[in-house]
């Protein structure tokens, strides 16, 4: 049975790239002045290799004229007669994970999802179509790609159910604001939604991601790429929706596969944008932040804007002014760099001055080009001291900020934090989160976590309550992330196959940092670390400390300052004390 006919489809919406394009956030015409991007005409090309897919790199996914496998399918069709328990119950931890009977079937036409939604119109200028594309008329059909999951909700400390939350109300207010507004949840597109299971041990383990299915026999290879990113984001705000969060994240290749040329790739953008600005509106998620894979395909293996070849160079360019433009149209409130390949493997080979000016260069242009856009989403860069490049230049926190600093750029960029990549960079988990905060550098954070036993990037689901603790410490300190966010840069493990493994990894997670923000809110509250923290310093309140913090000391006063107050006293760092305040704090 295809894809096309299976029974628990639920709707009927949009043309493969023919509707009209779809309304901005009710909030543009405030935010952003019309622009170049609003005026901007894709070309298109019908010129594409017979059949693509879709395949892991790095982050992201690349397009690759791959074979799909021919088996895939009749898994599927196999997958959907085995009979499912209902309900049914871990052996290990007992929780009900949920119901497994099939929703009922129901359809809408496209016409009257639009009539729910009255303000449903365009606002900015229908992109330009080619003949071809607008006498072919495909007809999209939305599926339920989690009909075994219902709508996650709060059900406090007594729940059993691994698909309820225990901790995580988005509604409960902590010092002044509600949990929802502290977190600012998002969920990550391509661990998400793209990851299939492989590593470079194995082929794929999920079998049963149905929005990866190829079902496009009868369709143009353009036609194909779009219907497939369709049906991903399909699947993806669907999960949103009874998840729960407001804000998601991707790369420009996550959203639709590259094309054959880059001219189709980014009509590919054009098109696959209309149709998530419906799903925007009709749901209510936003995007948080967009970003640019300039990792993934075989150019950018010497780099992106630090490649030798000045080709690459301007190929990269290209992409992120077309993704800039995606995310202005998405609303997003965020843009991200993140350097996968702005590295070396080899110093015998490369010149790291002349790559660190061209990478200087190259976030000057997109500086420039934001302000022509009129956009005012945030610039933010994530560190990553190594992988898959032996060293990167954006090595950790310390290291982005003295960049940015050099080359005049520290007003212009704010950091993303990951965590597993601090870890990655022989630091504490928290230790960039609150450097950067400490300089006022801290924009977002890709709030997963590593394996400490093994020396590369795992990307899971951060469990660890201490931790989180300290993570929210930071956030409440700082008055909150917004317009940044917590966001999901995690995957589950190879062995989860299961879908409710996608909602339960998410749900433990949130439940992680809303019990971190209500332990680090009694932390604060009580503020025993902080008058601990205060007096370890206090004696830079002396009317010599502050003439030394403020530059008018000189070094003859304070040397005889030395002389005059003798040998300083053994003070005990009390850091059992501080560790102890902190277990008792978190009980």
């Amino acid at each position: 049975m295809s894809l096309t006919n299976r029974e628990n489809s639920f709707g009927v919406l949009f043309v493969a790239g023919l509707s009209s394009p779809a309304p901005m956030p009710s909030n543009y015409a405030t935010e952003h002045k019309p622009t170049r991007c609003h005026q901007l005409q894709s070309r298109r090309s019908q010129n594409r290799p017979s059949h693509y897919t879709t395949k892991r790199g790095g982050h992201g996914l690349v397009g690759l004229p791959v074979a799909l496998p021919m088996e895939l399918s009749q898994r599927l069709d196999e997958s959907s007669k085995r009979p499912r328990a209902h309900p049914i119950r871990s052996q290990l931890t007992g929780l009900r994970l949920g119901s497994f009977a099939n929703p009922p079937s129901t359809t809408q036409t496209h016409s009257s999802v639009c009539a729910s939604n009255p303000t449903n119109q365009p606002t900015n200028p229908p992109t330009n179509r080619s003949p071809h594309q607008q006498a072919t008329m495909v007809q999209h059909q939305v599926k339920e790609y989690f009909p075994t999951v219902p709508k996650v909700t709060f059900e406090g400390q007594n729940t059993k159910s691994a698909l309820a939350f225990r901790e995580y109300n988005a509604s409960e207010v902590i010092l002044g604001k509600t949990m929802e507004e502290w977190c600012r949840f998002a969920v990550c597109y391509w661990h998400t939604f793209g990851n299939t299971g492989g590593d470079p041990f194995g082929s794929e383990t999920y079998t049963n991601r149905a929005w990866n299915a190829d079902d496009g026999a009868n369709l143009s290879p353009r036609e194909r790429l779009l219907e497939a990113a369709k049906c991903k984001a399909d699947a993806a705000f669907e999960m949103f929706t009874k998840l729960g969060v407001k804000y998601y994240t991707f790369h420009d290749v996550d959203l639709v596969s590259e094309g054959a040329s880059l001219d189709e790739s980014q009509s590919l953008l054009d098109d696959i944008s209309d149709y998530l600005l419906e799903k925007q509106n009709q749901t209510g998620v936003k995007c948080l932040w967009g970003t640019t894979n300039l990792f993934g395909h075989r150019r950018f293996m010497n780099g992106a804007s630090t490649n030798p070849d000045m080709k690459v160079f301007a190929h990269a360019a290209a992409r992120v002014k077309k993704a800039m433009e995606i995310t202005l149209k998405l609303g997003g409130q965020n843009f991200v760099f993140w350097g996968g390949r702005e590295g070396f493997q080899s110093i015998l080979n490369t010149d790291m001055k002349m790559e660190l000016d061209h990478m200087a260069a190259f976030f000057k242009l997109v500086v420039a080009y934001k302000k022509e856009l009129g956009a005012t989403f945030q610039f933010l860069v994530e560190p990553k001291p190594r992988e898959p490049m032996k060293h990167q230049y954006d090595y950790d926190a310390a290291t982005v900020i003295a960049f940015l600093h050099t080359y005049g750029l520290q007003h212009d960029f704010k950091l993303n934090v990951e965590p597993n990549h601090t870890t990655l960079a022989g630091h504490d988990y928290e230790h960039d989160i609150y450097y950067a905060a400490s300089y006022k550098m801290l924009g977002s954070v890709d709030c997963n976590t590593g394996d400490p036993l093994v020396g590369w990037d795992t990307d899971q689901f951060l469990m660890d309550e201490k931790k989180a603790v300290l993570v929210m410490k930071k956030i409440v300190e700082i008055g909150g992330l917004a317009p940044g966010g917590l966001n999901f840069d995690a995957k589950v493990r190879r062995e989860s196959t299961d879908l409710e493994d996608i909602f339960i990894a998410h749900i433990g997670s949130m439940d992680c940092f809303a019990r971190g923000l209500r332990q680090a809110a009694k932390l604060l509250e009580k503020n025993e670390l902080g008058e601990m923290v205060k007096q370890r310093y206090a004696s830079w309140k002396s009317a010599l400390g502050e003439r030394i913090e403020d530059g008018r000391a000189t070094l003859e006063e304070v040397a005889a300052y030395a002389k005059e107050a003798g040998e300083p006293d053994h003070v005990s760092g009390k850091q059992e004390l501080a560790e102890l305040m902190l277990f008792r704090g978190v009980q």
